[in-house]
């Protein structure tokens, strides 16, 4: 297989598009949210972030390219990989940012309460690299008894709701942006049809996008299209340097923020074993372990070079696939990061290149992975996948619910998240807010679970039902699913025992340990 072919350009406007989306929610959270100067963020934060990501890249170019050549194919398509965008919220607002709280509560200057942020998070970091790292030597042995259909309903519902659906919305606030390529997509992604000359779809979407929000803006028009001047004064050569002593002034930082990073570490794990799953689905069988090696030690080196935000492989590789890329965007993608994380242009690309002119693209990614999940298992395990995508669901609708109630002022110190919001939805709309948000929390693993109990029981294997139900009442007496408690300005998962969650899952375990029993056969087929 060649090193790189024309359908890794398009690759590489779906990945680095996806990179970029992560890299201006950094900027977001650091430069706007936490008020870092652009020294630390510029300088150390995303040159760190950028070995981590560049190492991992080329890995799984050189991965899939052996995979390529030992099994005499030309159709191998490598694991797409990137920022982890749920760690870069999750590590940004419940780690760093109470960690800069907590620091300016008891006095410290601002500059100082930045840094102890900055340590919490490379902290978060070190913690989600060790668990990817360790979970490569076990997590082999549960992908050969998971399902299928489980490995791939979480990620449908990630797919279609939190990528698609996401992008959707911001399509219909822009529709002659939005509408128009996504027309573009739909009929070169699904239509058949390609530009005439070979020009790449994804380059024709981003840049009528690019032209569309700009001309808009022109107009006078409401544009995606940024309103304030261009900023060139963080543009220079910002080299990685080793940040061992903050790795050492970090490690206190574990124990506090423990039950964060640790349930976000075993969802990295498990989302990560999904990908696999995905791929092989779509016909790219890479081996478990060496996959999460190389995902853990992207993160560790991630962390040592100063960044609090992890690496992760990414969800739609068979997206990736059916539009002919193989390893070349991966590469690629490692060149342009490389760029723009140390040279400072993301200001730049930011300012010039609105994320809505390639929406269409991402849209697609979702739709695909939501296919995928229904084309790769038999016809019977699809009510599995749909079972599956009720966690899922569960968590778009609470980020949509929490959006909301944000909107109108709570999440301050004066109205802080609080169950008495959950008590007065649910008298005044008779909407039950606390089962959305216990099914937010871990809907990854509880997605996983549902979905696998759900095929044993279809086929008919009732006691491995019962164990799948029986982890779920384990993880949910660790807390590692449904358990939530509020801090002021977030609903968030608590490493605490769910009891009633707990004698739930065990009940549904019993049910499925007595209907030997107490049941038999029907006469009909089930449907």
């Amino acid at each position: 297989m060649k090193p790189f072919v024309k359908g890794d350009l398009d690759g590489f406007f779906a990945l680095g598009l996806d990179s970029l989306v992560n890299l201006l929610l950094m900027t977001g959270f650091c430069l706007g949210l936490l008020g870092f100067s652009p020294e630390l963020y510029f300088g150390r934060i995303l040159p760190a972030s950028a070995v981590g990501l560049v190492f991992g890249n080329l890995m799984y170019a050189r991965q899939a390219l052996r995979l390529a050549a030992r099994e005499g194919r030309d159709d191998v398509c490598a694991l797409p990989y990137g920022f982890n965008l749920v760690t870069v919220i999750i590590y940004s607002l419940l780690v760093m940012y109470p960690a800069q709280q907590m620091a300016l509560a008891q006095g410290l200057p601002k500059p100082k309460a930045d840094e102890i942020a900055w340590l919490a998070g490379i902290a978060a970091c070190v913690g989600s690299g060790l668990i990817e790292f360790a979970g490569s030597f076990f997590l082999h042995h549960l992908r050969r008894v998971t399902p299928l259909a489980a490995l791939l309903a979480a990620l449908a519902g990630i797919g279609v709701f939190f990528i698609a659906m996401d992008f959707l919305f911001r399509a219909w606030v822009y529709p002659l942006i939005g509408m128009g390529t996504l027309a573009i997509a739909l009929v070169v992604y699904y239509g058949g049809y390609r530009f005439k000359g070979g020009i790449p779809g994804g380059l024709v979407i981003v840049s009528l996008g690019t032209l569309g929000a700009w001309g808009l803006n022109w107009a006078g028009l409401p544009s995606p299209a940024p309103a304030y001047p261009l900023n060139l004064s963080h543009l220079g050569l910002h080299l990685p340097v080793p940040a061992l002593k903050a790795l050492r002034d970090s490690l206190p930082y574990l124990l506090p923020f423990f039950s964060i990073i640790l349930p976000m570490g075993v969802v990295n794990v498990v989302g990560s074993m999904q990908v696999l799953g995905s791929a092989e689905a779509a016909g790219d069988r890479y081996e478990t372990r060496p996959s999460l090696i190389i995902n853990g030690v992207g993160t560790l080196l991630s962390a040592v070079f100063g960044s609090p935000y992890p690496t992760t492989l990414y969800i739609g590789h068979p997206g990736w696939k059916a539009i002919g890329s193989r390893a070349g965007y991966s590469t690629l993608n490692a060149i342009f990061v490389t760029l723009v994380c140390l040279t400072g242009s993301l200001s730049l690309l930011a300012w010039s290149i609105p994320v809505e002119a390639g929406m269409a693209i991402l849209i697609w990614i979702g739709i695909s992975m939501g296919t995928q999940a229904m084309d790769a298992i038999p016809r019977r395990h699809i009510p599995a996948v749909i079972v599956g995508l009720f966690p899922a669901i569960a968590g778009y609708c609470a980020l949509v619910a929490k959006n909301v109630m944000a909107g109108v002022g709570v999440g301050t110190v004066a109205n802080p998240f609080r169950q008495e919001l959950l008590d007065s939805i649910l008298k005044a709309r008779n909407f039950h807010a606390e089962g959305m948000f216990a099914l937010e929390q871990g809907y990854f693993l509880s997605c996983l679970i549902l979905s696998a109990a759900t095929v044993c029981i279809i086929d008919q294997k009732f006691r491995q039902a019962a164990v799948w139900f029986a982890a779920g009442a384990l993880l949910a007496a660790i807390g590692f699913i449904h358990s939530f408690g509020f801090i002021t300005a977030d609903i968030v998962g608590v490493l605490k025992p769910g009891w009633k969650w707990v004698i739930g899952y065990l009940a549904m375990s019993g049910v499925m340990l007595a209907v030997p029993v107490f049941m038999e056969k029907s006469s009909h087929e089930a449907v």
